[in-house]
């Protein structure tokens, strides 16, 4: 299972990353969609929306269950991965590459300090299994 050193992740299973120019690309982990499989559908929040740190932001559906997104931190959505529309498999694919859902403009840059590290969701995914 592929988790990247580089990330942040969340017990719901998103990564987040904090990019050169202060934003935040949020996506979900390998395992994430792993677990769900063949991903049909993705439905995300319009740019500008405004997001509370854990609270909802869409839904991703596979041809085994429709699982909800949240959000890693609070801020603003500033993009979102409009090629999912068309070919939301990207994200079995490439889930840390161009399978990435938004990027957000941060209230608090320090807020992903509070995500796990990649041991630490090494850790927690090794515990859910058990």
């Amino acid at each position: 299972m592929s988790i990247p050193n580089d990330l942040r992740y969340t017990p719901d299973h998103e990564w987040a990353r904090l990019e050169d120019d202060g934003t935040v690309t949020v996506g979900i982990t390998h395992h994430a969609q792993d677990a769900l499989g063949d991903v049909v559908y993705v439905e995300l929040p319009e740019v500008g929306a405004a997001l509370e740190a854990g609270a909802q932001f869409g839904v991703v559906e596979s041809v085994k269950t429709v699982s909800d997104l949240f959000a890693p931190c609070a801020g603003e959505v500033v993009a979102v991965n409009a090629h999912l529309e068309d070919a939301p498999e990207t994200i079995n694919a490439e889930p840390y590459g161009a399978g990435w859902l938004l990027k957000l403009k941060p209230d608090d840059a320090g807020a992903l300090a509070a995500l796990m590290d990649a041991d630490a969701y090494r850790a927690h995914c090794e515990a859910e299994a058990h």
